[in-house]
């Protein structure tokens, strides 16, 4: 029977053995490359590590990313992990899951009846419902250590005694009166179970859920305690792992002085000419920020992602994906703006309409950017036309519509002029939310985004809040670097 095992201490946190559930974050697959520190060139690997060294830097990285994914998502939680019905590993998982509870059902028949696998079910059903309890309930700890004594239920089944219905029915009135409201429901459905196996198996579901639901709570509850410290909590892990792998900052040392290379040479194959232009030197902080900045430009097959920001390369890559649409977005308003007119544009319901049409026409294609633009740019001036139509104006000449949509098409290029400028326009902004900070920042609104305003302003939020935490916590780290990297003026 699967397990979950995860306990949260307040100046802790534990692996968790996510049997029957896994942590919940949003967005796509999370696809977990948090410190791949095997994943190196051969010239760059460390001392080989002894598998007990290799077994403590991974429950370190594992206490570090999950308090880190605690700090900075605050949609994280525990959520149940269904498998696919279809997939190997749900066919495997159901075809053990059953076979083990026809095993049960099969030792209860028996004469005299086998209690081996219910002694260990219930063995397991006490500890998840100790696990429930808060430190003060001792009152109901000492009762269930009482009621389910293993030692005296072990006697009970060695003399045939043991009672599998009236426990189920003890476990379940104890389950009504621990569960969250929203297990109410699905606890009283259990009582209406006859079977003993069948309930049992039921019992196990709706405990797994529970124990998922303390889980969450515990975490919540965590949160601003983990808000509080976790700059030094993070900076202490990680600062353990360095002393493990001297070697941990090499990409991040290659990727800040591209960094700098980026704030002061023209060509990014010379190296920054610090000599002649020590009065042009950029600040330590302007070089972090363009480094920031670089990684929403990273190859999704470069390996070389700096170590101090490995636990937010996925959110990096979403945010990166979530850019280039706001990028397109953008471009194709306001070339379809360019064409229409003001007027159609003033209208706050045709803009809203227009941009989802946009946004699921992008979503729904996942053939490329060109198949996308092409069913963007023919519904877009099909909208247009009904839209000038609506309110009483003249609608577009063919030679108009056949240029609006060839340059609607074109944006689907990289060197498409306005992708470019809007391109160059966002990343300015999130710039200037790095430097001046988010609130200054949305007061000055580039212009040429105000389409994208809002959901720019998101981006810019989440954005920020990431970078500065990072900065936080890695700051001495980067100090030391970009001390080697720019020299004092």
């Amino acid at each position: 029977m699967p397990k979950i095992k995860e306990t949260v201490h307040q100046n802790d946190t534990s692996e968790a053995e996510t049997g029957a559930h896994k942590p919940k974050t949003p967005g796509k697959s999370q696809e977990n490359k948090s410190f791949h520190l095997d994943d190196r060139s051969p010239e760059s690997q460390p001392e080989a590590l002894s598998v007990a060294d290799l077994i403590e830097t991974v429950n370190k990285v594992s206490k570090l990313s999950i308090a880190h994914e605690i700090v900075v998502n605050q949609d994280f939680c525990m959520e149940e992990n269904v498998l696919p019905p279809n997939s190997l590993e749900g066919k495997f998982f159901e075809t053990m899951y059953n076979a083990f509870w026809n095993h049960l059902k099969e030792q209860l028949s028996s004469t005299p009846p086998d209690f081996t696998c219910a002694l260990e079910l219930l063995k397991e059903v006490k500890e998840i419902l100790l696990s429930l309890l808060l430190p003060r309930q001792n009152r109901i700890r000492n009762e269930i250590e009482e009621a389910l004594d293993m030692d005296l239920l072990k006697q009970e089944a060695e003399h045939g005694a043991l009672d599998v219905p009236h426990l189920s029915n003890y476990v379940l009135n104890l389950m009504t009166l621990l569960c969250a409201p929203v297990r109410d429901e699905a606890v009283q459905k259990l009582e209406s179970i006859t079977d003993p196996v069948q309930l049992l198996r039921g019992i196990f579901y709706v405990l797994g859920l529970m124990k998922m639901d303390m889980v969450n709570y515990t975490i919540q509850s965590l949160r601003p305690y983990l808000q509080e410290h976790s700059v030094q909590y993070e900076r202490a892990k990680f600062q353990e792992l360095l002393d493990k792998q001297p070697d941990l900052l090499d990409f991040t040392t290659q990727w800040l002085t591209k960094a700098a290379r980026d704030l002061t040479t023209p060509s990014p194959s010379s190296s920054p000419n610090w000599e002649a232009n020590k009065s042009e030197l950029p600040s330590p902080t302007m070089v972090l920020y363009q480094g920031y900045l670089n990684l929403l430009l990273w190859d999704p097959d470069d390996e070389e992602f700096p170590e101090t920001l490995l636990m937010d390369r996925i959110r990096l890559q979403e945010m990166e994906s979530q850019l280039q649409q706001l990028t397109i977005l953008s471009s194709v308003m306001l070339v379809a703006r360019s064409f229409s007119g003001n007027a159609l544009f003033r209208s706050p319901e045709f803009v809203a309409k227009l941009k989802c049409i946009i946004k699921a026409l992008m979503e729904e294609c996942s053939s490329g950017p060109e198949d996308a633009m092409l069913n963007v740019s023919e519904q877009v001036s099909q909208e247009i036309h009904q839209g000038l139509r609506d309110m009483g104006l003249s609608a577009l000449s063919c030679e108009s519509t056949a240029s609006l949509i060839g340059q609607l098409q074109n944006i689907s290029k990289k060197d498409n002029c306005v992708r470019i400028i809007i391109d160059k326009r966002i990343r300015l902004f999130l710039k200037c939310c790095l430097v001046c900070g988010m609130q200054e920042s949305l007061l000055d609104f580039p212009g040429g985004l105000i389409f994208i305003e809002g959901e720019l302003a998101e981006l810019g939020w989440k954005f920020v809040s990431l970078m500065h935490h990072n900065q936080q916590v890695f700051s001495p780290y980067y100090a030391e670097i970009l001390k080697n990297i720019i020299p004092s003026a």
